[in-house]
């Protein structure tokens, strides 16, 4: 079976530099796509099913501990993760345990032989070894990443001119442009300047979805899920007249509908 891999990295010479060395360590991996950013990575990840996933961990879109999360839900996916970080403290506790390997920048081609030896044990044993336990390591590079953000219990927004308090569980969905994040319940619309990606670090992910870069849905208000000729999926809410996109790195969430 041919090895496959994808590099996630936003910084093009360093990105060239990984693959340059891995070709040289490592010549029987292919590398099927290189990408810059977070949601580039996952559709490359939906695409090629990859193996093996490097990943920056500060990148634009969505970040490598995000890319992860989602690897992790989507049961379909049977992809080791190597994290690259240029912040040692993100790293320590997080992988000291085996559960993944990572590269600290800037790592030297020594650090790197390591990684691949540890990779090709890994791929080689028998029974395959299972890829790691990704929910468990997210969770722990989550809190070395940013505090424990509180649980959101209200949304501030405007509605015109006013100013209202929104409880959490009536919003249907959120929905971001360049700058503003619209909140959407049965009654009205609202605008908050906070983009998507600060909203799910204060969002139960157990309730709310994030079925594309720029929207997350109640999961609750979901009233079915449609798709057009090219498969793509939609989704409505209840009380809503818009059909929300689901973009490709998302459409695990709907298989079974």
């Amino acid at each position: 079976m041919q090895l496959t891999a994808i590099i996630a990295e936003d910084e093009p010479i360093l990105r060239a530099q990984l693959k340059a060395k891995l070709g040289k360590l490592w010549p029987e991996l292919t590398i099927v796509a290189e990408v810059g950013d977070g949601e580039a990575a996952l559709e490359a990840i939906d695409e090629h099913r990859p193996q093996l996933a490097f990943l920056d961990i500060q990148m634009p879109e969505l970040t490598g501990v995000e890319v992860a999360r989602s690897i992790a839900a989507n049961r379909e996916l049977k992809c080791h993760v190597v994290f690259v970080t240029a912040f040692d403290q993100y790293a320590v506790e997080a992988f000291q345990a085996g559960a993944a390997d990572y590269l600290l920048k800037p790592y030297s081609e020594e650090r790197l032989k390591l990684t691949v030896a540890r990779l090709q044990e890994r791929l080689a044993a028998r029974p395959a070894a299972p890829p790691q336990d990704l929910q468990t390591l997210v969770a722990q590079l989550s809190a070395q990443l940013k505090p424990q953000a509180e649980s959101l219990k209200w949304i501030k927004a405007s509605v015109g001119n006013n100013l209202r308090l929104i409880p959490i569980d009536e919003v249907l969905f959120f929905q971001s442009d360049e700058k503003y994040t619209l909140v959407a319940t049965k009654e009205l619309d609202a605008l908050i300047r906070t983009p998507i990606k600060d909203l799910l670090d204060g969002v139960d992910a157990g309730k709310f979805w994030q079925i594309h870069r720029s929207i997350i849905v109640n999961a609750s208000a979901i009233e079915g899920v449609t798709r057009d000729m090219r498969g793509q999926a939609s989704v409505r809410v209840k009380g809503r007249k818009e059909n929300l996109s689901v973009s490709r790195p998302f459409s695990h969430l709907f298989k079974q509908m």
